[in-house]
């Protein structure tokens, strides 16, 4: 059965889209199957699937809404591998459903106190959902100290923190704006690198 990841954050531009995206591309360039929901409305993923080239490996797609989110991921789990899904920035309705069918939900996190602050409200609705959750820090800028900083307080905190932060690169932006993953338009560069390492932490997660 497939490991159901739900990246989640109630914060928008959060980074949730890129995450989503690299992540599956990393997993699929490995060898494995990877299904993608577009739970949020905004449909940034779907345009990312729409104008995706027929020449890369193929990642299964799909927007779902309402009763669809669980009746969609149920369809995908029967197959082996990932499915990861796009949810809203919001707490609604949609949000809590793709949560709620999730074995693990990934919030994305860019290093500063006001977003770590403002994770509260998806680590309650996973808590209210009771489903584990585990953070990972995006666009972390090349000098400063927030980093370490915020580290040190999701340490504090008591909350997981996954390897395989995302660097403040523009590679991100111009591989996601082709329909693709920095695995496949700049498979040498550090940003490849930091979305293979977000991939082999995941399946970690996976394997328990």
């Amino acid at each position: 059965m497939a490991f159901v990841i739900a990246v989640a954050s109630r914060k928008g531009g959060a980074g949730k889209s890129t995450v989503v995206a690299n992540l599956a591309t990393a997993l699929r360039a490995a060898g494995t199957r990877v299904a993608l929901l577009d739970v949020d409305p905004q449909g940034t993923l779907t345009r990312w699937a729409q104008v995706r080239p027929a020449t890369v490996p193929e990642i299964g797609f799909e927007a779902a809404a309402g009763w669809r989110v669980p009746q969609s991921v149920d369809r995908h789990r029967r197959e082996d591998g990932f499915v990861i899904l796009d949810t809203p920035p919001h707490a609604d309705n949609d949000a809590k459903l793709a949560i709620r069918t999730a074995d693990l939900v990934v919030i994305p996190l860019q290093p500063s106190m006001p977003d770590l602050w403002a994770i509260d409200g998806t680590l309650a609705i996973a808590a209210a959902e009771k489903k584990p959750v585990a953070l990972m820090l995006n666009r972390v800028p090349a000098q400063g100290r927030l980093r370490d900083e915020v580290a040190a307080a999701v340490a504090e905190r008591d909350l997981p923190l996954l390897a395989g932060a995302f660097g403040n690169r523009t590679a991100f932006a111009s591989a996601f704006g082709h329909g693709l993953g920095v695995v496949e338009q700049a498979p040498r560069s550090p940003a490849a690198d930091e979305a293979r390492a977000l991939a082999e932490a995941i399946r970690r997660e996976a394997a328990g």
